[in-house]
């Protein structure tokens, strides 16, 4: 099944179930007011959120309207938490050769993550607002699952099973603050601001034998002012699955329903195609040129995120957002 939420109802709007082909949707409010109602109450709302997609997809649900993908906010307007990891090690790995670094060799049996912003969420329509183009502005592709109550210490095999929800980010990073933060050796504060999610969140076995081993096989697919810019592999290269990535961040600590976690932005050692941050975009410049020549995103840059299947349907939605100046 597919889930969203309205831009209604207040600050965590309204629970809708949504169409497989994103056509229309239905208010799932009888079931729970919204998505982290139902998360907190997973194991009874489930079943009867599927029985509402199947009669919403089979044509008898009472109550369908057509949905507008603008009217949407992010599935999770806020969040317990979100952590997000850099699971796909080609970017990290030539990031690091860019400056002359190699990759310690404990990046390949332990995950690099980080506690991210999850006090709100941008709708996928939602402008990205920054200060100041100075700052670097980025985007980053990504995927991102979304769990119930995990227990401490969960193994990976046990993690798998409290994945409930598996969705798409635009990770924003502004690139010209990261390194002054990162030198304070206490993590991003001001270089991560608000992220935004796809339109809809969908349920694994939504995605058929394009989710296996705990990861998403499909390309990751970015276009910039209406370019093509990328579309990685999200099932190629990715050094850790979401399994193993919920199991790290559970390691000393239990999680509570509604907690996301990301994969990193997509990269491929095959860099012919392309690209899902613009950082990765330079890094791969530098190497090739000497030199980067890719800008960050401007004031007016507008960008467009999408997984599709195999017949081209986007899947989660598109993530389409313009770059705006804090203020405007």
């Amino acid at each position: 099944m597919k889930l969203g939420t309205l831009k209604e109802g207040g600050r965590d709007g309204t629970l809708i179930v949504v169409r497989r082909d994103l056509k229309q949707a239905v208010k799932a409010t009888g079931i729970a007011p919204t998505l982290q109602a139902a998360l907190d109450d997973w194991s009874n709302a489930a079943p009867r959120l599927n029985a509402l997609s199947d009669q919403l997809n089979g044509g008898s649900a009472a109550e369908a309207f057509a949905l507008d993908l603008a009217s949407l906010a992010s599935p999770l307007p806020r969040a317990y938490e979100f952590v997000d990891g850099s699971a796909y090690l080609p970017h990290v790995e030539r990031v690091r050769k860019a400056r002359g670094a190699e990759v310690p060799a404990s990046f390949y049996t332990d995950p690099l993550m980080y506690q991210a912003t999850s006090a709100g969420f941008l709708g996928p329509r939602d402008p990205v607002v920054v200060p100041s183009e100075t700052f670097g502005i980025d985007l980053e592709a990504e995927v991102v699952v979304v769990t119930d109550d995990v227990p401490m210490a969960a193994t990976p095999a046990q993690a798998a099973e409290h994945i409930q929800l598996i969705g798409l980010v635009n990770d924003v990073s502004l690139r010209g603050l990261i390194p002054g933060e990162l030198a304070k050796g206490f993590g991003f504060v001001q270089s991560k601001p608000r992220s935004a999610l796809s339109p809809v969140l969908v349920t694994p076995d939504e995605l058929g034998d394009a989710w296996r081993g705990d990861k998403l096989h499909l390309p990751m697919r970015t276009w910039l002012n209406d370019a093509w810019f990328g579309e990685a592999e999200c099932g190629v290269d990715m050094q850790f699955s979401f399994a193993e990535l919920v199991a790290h961040v559970a390691r000393t600590r239990p999680l509570t329903a509604g907690t996301l976690v990301g994969s990193g932005t997509i990269a491929n050692r095959d860099t012919s195609k392309g690209a899902s941050c613009l950082a990765e975009q330079r890094t791969v410049e530098t190497l090739r040129d000497g030199e980067p020549r890719t800008p960050f995103l401007k004031f007016g840059d507008r960008l467009r995120i999408d997984v599709t299947d195999a017949a081209g349907a986007s899947i989660f939605g598109a993530i389409e957002q313009t770059v705006a100046p804090h203020g405007s």
